[in-house]
């Protein structure tokens, strides 16, 4: 049941992701089939958009490389007065 449920969910979501033809008219090349909208309005959008981007890519490097290897291994550090390790 719960995999109908979750299916169902994926699939009607997927119907609101995809740019309706009137949209997608409005769309550059670059962007279209893909959003809802006008589109951008100047060149500052797309750099605005590249700068979250990469915000959110370093971001995401980090907090996965620092998950994977944290690298903490003073006996001092803060985790140690969370964690029990003896």
């Amino acid at each position: 049941m719960k995999k109908v449920l979750l299916t169902g969910c994926l699939t009607i979501m997927s119907f609101a992701i995809i740019a309706c033809p009137v949209c997608e008219k409005q769309q550059p090349k670059l962007l279209r089939g893909i959003t809802h909208g006008t589109g951008p309005s100047s060149n500052w959008d797309y750099v605005i958009i590249m700068a979250a981007v990469l915000v959110v890519l370093a971001t995401l490097f980090f907090a996965v490389k620092y998950l994977v290897k944290p690298g903490e291994k003073e006996r001092n550090h803060i985790k140690r007065t969370i964690l029990n390790f003896n």
